[in-house]
């Protein structure tokens, strides 16, 4: 009995998609010469046998030479067709009504990027990146905010209101900010250094028109009032901003935590918020990162005490690692040598720029011959030098790693060196830092971490501090911020704990519009584009691009190459075909899955081209993506990207 398919039809003209139709995973209607491809970590969808009985992809007792011959008899699987879900775009709100949207920063820690609509104009707070964890950024360099509504409403955005330099706020500047006109932005001194500084890594992107602001002050963006006002953050010039619309005030505090003394705030801290009580707030955005935490936070003063004392009696060499955005840790670290007449060694780039941008805008200065070179260590006794370095997230190339596994070219372990690390772990970094903990314990150094003593201060307040400041704020409604959903949760059940009513709490997400007309609260079912842009090389774009796809598929199963030549006059292969396997299977032992590959390809290119005339290649290529997806799957439970090359002679 003839087991062999049927002659391939020639290939039906294309038709033309309609406008409600959108396949899965493609951007162009599906022809009988573009077939989808079997998806990702599943065996092909059976279509029904000769016999009639239905094929599951899967391993199978019988011979090889049967499953291959199940494999040519089934139909390419159809595809699945779904509506296309168009962008949602809600409508312009009247002057009188005011809008809230978070583009990011509402479920993770970073890409922070909040949208305020009152009056007719749109005022934009904060332009941050994500860096992606290891093992899932398939080659991204950074996640950065969708912009697709402020595209579309460009005409109506007054500025962008920069509260502090953290990347997390200011590090997707030069990627965003050209996407809708590149709007003026208003900041602190400081911080406008900051951007301007990284602007240099970026010459061909228009430079944003800076406005210095200070806390205290008021500008007018187009029809909008809005005041500044100081926070306590773990980097000097953070602020808060109150905006005045027709309903009342709208809050939004940037990140931030109180100054206390025994869970008391401070004096400066009472006038702020006492100011800030006086008005007729309608709506509160508050920082999350910390509320997971009960009680008050580390006052940042016991962390100087701390250090300066570990500085003063500490025998030996002494490295300190810690956040390069740590300006005000950094010039007390520096302050504190000079005192015990010591010499600082600074190590990192990103720590060496931030002591530039310190000593330009007047934060700090540093005695002259107080900062060696780390070449010149060797001049000095080991216990009259302090090296500070970054690094101390475990980061695989910063300074302090380098030092631990011994790559640095200047400073080399011994058992006498004390290490110091003055950070709290950023979630998703464990790893890293119990890898940086393990290579600094191999030199049997002394290490002095925040869970051994007081030698750092998140700059993110604990849940006592955020109950404090809500109360002080004591605005109608009350949406929690910055942070991963389990934050914002824990904030809104510690403020509803301290009596504010559950019904004026709203936990976002990103791209959720809040609308607040007439003292009423709305809250949109849609949401605006709200999917993160990666910024790949030069090139940004969305997260579910093909490129991004095709990395993850080579991530998890490889590739398999199939290079073939075609007679174009009789459709028979001139030669065997060629296979190359990356990352899936290694060629030299599995020589009988090969030489069933070959024989599987050599009949389905054969068959697909009996009776066309002329050929169509993309068909063939089509086919046989299809067949021998099913073949692998079956044979190896994997599902390689499978990639036909068919040159026709």
């Amino acid at each position: 009995m003839n087991t062999s398919p049927a002659p391939a039809p020639a290939p039906a003209s294309p038709r033309e998609p309609k406008a409600s139709e959108h396949i899965t995973g493609r951007s162009h209607p599906v022809t009988s010469k573009n077939k989808p491809r079997v998806e990702r970590g599943r065996p092909p969808t059976g279509g029904r046998s000769s016999s009639g009985r239905h094929e599951r992809g899967g391993n199978r007792p019988g011979s090889a030479v049967r499953r291959i011959q199940r494999l040519l008899h089934r139909p390419t699987a159809r595809p699945r067709v779904t509506k296309k879900v168009a962008d949602y775009f809600p409508e312009q709100i009247g002057t009188d009504a005011i809008r809230i949207i978070p583009l990011g920063g509402a479920e993770e820690v970073g890409r922070n990027m909040l949208v305020v609509e009152a009056n007719g104009d749109i005022l934009i707070f904060d332009a941050g990146f994500q860096f992606v964890s290891e093992g899932e950024n398939q080659g991204v360099d950074y996640l950065i905010p969708n912009t697709k509504y402020l595209e579309k409403n460009q005409d109506r955005i007054r500025a962008v209101i920069i509260t502090h330099g953290h990347l997390d706020h200011i590090g997707g500047i030069p990627f965003i900010l050209p996407r809708f006109g590149t709007p003026p932005i208003y900041t602190q001194e400081l911080t406008s250094v900051m951007i301007k500084k990284r602007q240099e890594e970026y010459p061909d992107v228009p430079a944003p028109e800076i406005n210095i602001v200070k806390p205290g002050d008021s500008v007018t963006l187009g029809k909008t009032k809005v005041k500044f006002f100081p926070v306590t953050h773990s980097i000097p010039a953070s602020m808060g901003i109150s905006i005045t619309t027709p309903q009342g005030q709208v809050v939004i505090s940037g990140d931030l935590k109180l100054e206390h003394d025994n869970g008391i705030p401070v004096e400066s801290e009472q006038k702020t918020w006492g100011d800030l009580s006086k008005d007729n707030n309608i709506f509160f955005i508050a920082d999350s990162t910390n509320a997971e935490k009960d009680g008050f936070s580390i006052p940042e003063t016991r962390v100087n005490k701390t250090l300066a004392d570990i500085i003063k009696t500490v025998k030996g060499r002494l490295i300190i690692g810690t956040f390069a955005s740590q300006f005000e840790r950094m010039i007390h670290i520096i302050k504190a040598a000079e005192m015990s007449g010591k010499k600082i060694v600074i190590e990192g780039r990103s720590m060496r720029n931030n002591l530039e941008i310190a000593e330009k805008t007047g934060l700090l200065q540093v005695e002259k011959n107080t900062v060696i070179p780390s070449q010149d260590i060797k001049d000095y006794p080991p216990d009259k030098i302090v090296v500070l370095s970054t690094g101390a997230q475990g980061e695989e190339f910063a300074a302090l790693m380098r030092i631990a596994t011994n790559q640095h070219k200047f400073i080399t372990l011994t058992e006498r060196d004390t290490i110091v690390l003055s950070s709290s772990v950023i979630p998703g970094n464990e790893i890293h830092v119990q890898k940086l903990k393990d290579n600094l314990y191999r030199h049997n150094v002394s290490l002095i971490n925040y869970r051994s003593s007081d030698v750092h201060s998140t700059g993110h307040g604990n849940s006592g501090e955020l109950v404090w400041m809500n109360q002080k704020v004591n605005a109608k409604f009350f949406m929690p911020y910055y942070g991963y959903r389990s934050m914002t949760t824990c904030h809104a059940r510690a403020v509803e704990q301290a009596g504010r009513p559950r019904e004026s709490v709203v936990i976002p997400d990103n791209g959720v519009v809040i609308d607040i007309i007439k003292g009423e609260l709305t809250v949109h079912k849609q949401r605006v584009p709200n999917s993160a842009f990666v910024v790949d090389g030069f090139t940004i774009g969305d997260l579910q691009e093909v490129v991004i796809r095709d990395r993850q598929a080579l991530a998890k199963d490889g590739m398999f190459v199939i290079i073939a030549s075609v007679n174009m006059k009789t459709g028979k292969l001139r030669k065997s075909p060629d296979i190359i396997s990356r990352g899936f299977i290694y060629l030299r032992e599995s020589q009988d899955l090969l030489n069933q590959a070959r024989l599987l390809i050599k009949k389905t290119i054969e068959d697909s081209t009996h009776g066309m005339n002329p050929i169509d290649l993309d068909y063939v290529k089509n086919n046989l993506t299809d067949v021998m997806a099913g073949f692998l799957f079956t044979h190896t439970n994997k599902a390689p990207m499978v990639i036909p090359v068919l040159i026709g002679m």
